[in-house]
């Protein structure tokens, strides 16, 4: 079976590294990388630390807003696909990079297989949610995280085959994680102590690119009582400068902020923090996986597992729920929610079974 892989960012490298080796155990693959995510930090260096095969094709998209991106991306991957001939398009997750490439499979009549189907936040409002749900009825093949993407599938009625794999991150996060929590080097370079620190990421439009809820981040970070580090995505790092935020968050005697993480340092860093504060859908699944309390800078969440067991609170910019769910304890019990470590293998015979 020819397999058309399409990633653009750094959860889709991720989630590739653990499918690849299995998938080319068996099958050959083509491997596109749209450009969404091009820096350096937030792309290469995921491809040389998970061992992720060099991309076949870079098309180097990169910036502007989500229709123009996205029309451009299907209109690179368009001849791609029918140069490739692929029996199916491999797509993962809920980016522009993720709806272009499904696109590209379902028009020109190639299968699309979906990895992270079903995943919900039900708010429309999120780029990533209308993503999501357009992809998932344009697959072929459904490949889903939990059973409560299950359920969310089976009640839209999509057309395509559905399967529980459960997720491709718990195998790296597996694999990585005991390792990189024994890395107190990488935590102690930047001047903390482990499990006495808070780490911090924020890169969501709807929490950056509007400069009144940028300022309330901004009020936020700094009212937090522990040393914070914030790794700064470089599209956050544009917005604070452009704003005139930038210096106060870096005159913080607090505040940590540094260029973006490569995978392991980041791990390592999540592993021995105290809690972590993000916006990103990625990082609070890690936090969990990694028994770490987290703190979700956003209204809603596709991981709803999390919040309904207590390991994830939502507080949006609401500094003092914020400042609070800091502080609590918690759970005791962290159930084995999103599979074995085997998802990747899973996926492999789900795509060899319905579309090989």
């Amino acid at each position: 079976m020819n397999v058309l892989t399409v990633v653009g960012n750094r959860p889709q490298f991720i989630k590739a590294a653990a499918v690849s080796g299995p998938l080319r155990q068996s099958h050959s693959e083509v491997l596109i990388h749209t450009g969404q995510h091009f820096d350096e930090a937030l792309s290469g260096v995921f491809f040389s630390e998970l061992g992720l095969p060099s991309p076949d094709r870079e098309l180097g998209i990169a910036r502007g807003s989500n229709s123009s991106q996205t029309a451009r991306m299907l209109a690179a991957l368009e001849p791609v696909v029918t140069e490739a001939r692929p029996d199916v398009v491999l797509v993962y997750g809920d980016t522009n990079s993720t709806l272009a490439g499904a696109l590209a499979g379902a028009q020109t009549g190639v299968p699309v297989a979906h990895v992270e189907a079903g995943m919900r936040s039900f708010d429309r409002s999120m780029p990533e949610e209308l993503n999501r749900v357009l992809v998932d009825h344009a697959s072929a093949l459904l490949l889903c995280s939990s059973e409560i993407a299950l359920a969310n599938l089976e009640r839209e009625g999509v057309s395509g085959a559905v399967e529980l794999v459960g997720d491709v991150m718990v195998d790296v996060a597996m694999n990585v994680q005991p390792s990189a929590r024994a890395r107190l080097d990488l935590v102690q370079a930047h001047g903390l102590t482990p499990g006495d620190y808070v780490l911090a990421t924020a890169h969501r439009a709807g929490n950056v690119d509007d400069c009144e809820r940028l300022a309330q981040l901004v009020e936020l970070l700094l009212a937090v009582p522990h040393q914070v580090l914030l790794p700064l995505h470089p599209r956050t790092h544009g917005r604070l400068r452009a704003a005139g935020l930038l210096e106060r968050l870096q005159r913080s005697e607090r505040l940590v902020v540094t260029p973006p993480l490569g995978y392991v340092e980041l791990t390592a860093l999540l592993c021995n923090a105290r809690a972590v504060l993000t916006d990103s859908g990625g990082l609070q699944k890690e936090a969990y996986l990694a028994g770490v309390r987290c703190v979700t800078l956003r209204p809603s969440t596709e991981w709803v597992e999390t919040i309904e067991l207590g390991w994830n609170v939502l507080v949006d910019l609401d500094k003092a729920a914020a400042l609070d769910a800091l502080e609590r304890e918690p759970p005791v019990e962290r159930p084995r929610l999103y599979g074995d470590g085997r998802a990747s293998e899973r996926v492999v015979a789900a795509l060899t079974l319905h579309l090989g």
